[in-house]
């Protein structure tokens, strides 16, 4: 079983690692990282394990490659480009998409008719060019046919992640998962940003009156998108994201936070951003998603990004 993962990241990395343990893999990064890694090793630690891999990475693929599976993990500004330059590799395995926000596997979906959708809430944070910690775990990755459904080609990667030592299951409705990790994104991710706490601070009053807005936005928008979310009413996802999720996650540092540290364009245009821009199409209100993009935004002009 041949792997390749595109646009790795802390993400990637860290799940190619894992599933280089039961197949073969190959994982394409940034090139400080490539280097990083040939001379240390890639090495894990927190929940996922303490442990250096011999992971094979490289700055990019060769023309012909041909690949069981194609994990895309990269920042969705990247998805298009990646997609675009890697067309004829997709065209011929089953293309995973493995990231945050929305739209990533209608992207892939213009390259090829094998999407398979992915939904992860785990975090994932620097600790060098070659090393990574995993901080938090909110629940099991989910892999699902994109649009929906399950067929033998996710059950088989299911299988394979879960022989890794990775917490998986499949879904017959992974849109639904998706919309639902882009929820807590959008509810958690920005504000941790620009408020520069780790997530368990945005329980406090003001932090959680604009998460409460946010999420009873994105309850308006999926409806008028015609997406079924796993929770009947915005009460009841406040409900678990207080009781659940936040607890699990409270110590992560958002990853725009981190993409902001670094001068790094962010993926807010899909996360609010999207929710702003559906709330357009359908003519639904969405004044706290937009103004927070535009927060984000703002930020990253100051940079240049």
């Amino acid at each position: 079983m041949r792997i390749a993962v595109l646009g790795a990241g802390a993400v990637g990395l860290s799940v190619a690692a894992r599933l280089s343990t039961v197949a073969e893999v190959v994982a394409v990064a940034r090139e400080r990282h490539v280097r990083a890694i040939e001379q240390n090793g890639f090495c894990m630690s927190g929940r996922w394990g303490e442990a250096r891999y011999d992971l094979e990475v490289r700055s990019s693929l060769e023309p012909g490659e041909r690949f069981d599976y194609v994990i895309v993990a990269s920042k969705s500004t990247d998805t298009e480009a990646i997609a675009a330059e890697y067309a004829d590799t997709l065209r011929q395995a089953e293309v995973v998409s493995l990231q945050n926000g929305i739209g990533n596997e209608e992207v892939l979906a213009r390259f090829t008719d094998r999407v398979i959708g992915g939904m992860i809430i785990t975090g994932f944070e620097w600790q060098a060019e070659y090393a990574v910690h995993v901080s938090v775990e909110g629940g099991p990755m989910r892999l699902g046919r994109f649009p929906s459904g399950m067929d033998p080609a996710v059950l088989q990667l299911v299988g394979l992640v879960r022989e890794a030592g990775i917490p998986v299951e499949g879904t017959p409705a992974i849109r639904t998962e998706i919309w639902g990790k882009t929820m807590y994104n959008c509810a958690l991710n920005p504000l941790g940003a620009l408020m520069n706490v780790p997530y368990g601070r945005l329980v406090e009053p003001h932090a959680w009156s604009i998460i409460e807005a946010i999420v009873h936005e994105v309850f308006a928008v999926a409806r008028a998108e015609g997406v079924e979310l796993a929770w009947p009413d915005p009460e009841a996802y406040l409900a678990f994201l207080a009781g659940t999720q936040l607890p699990n996650t409270a110590g992560h540092h958002s990853s725009m936070l981190q993409d902001l540290a670094r001068g790094r364009r962010t993926e807010i245009g899909f996360l609010n951003g999207a929710i702003a821009g559906f709330a357009d199409r359908h003519g639904v209100p969405a004044p706290v998603n937009r103004c927070i993009s535009d927060q984000v935004r703002f930020r990253e002009s100051l940079q240049g990004t």
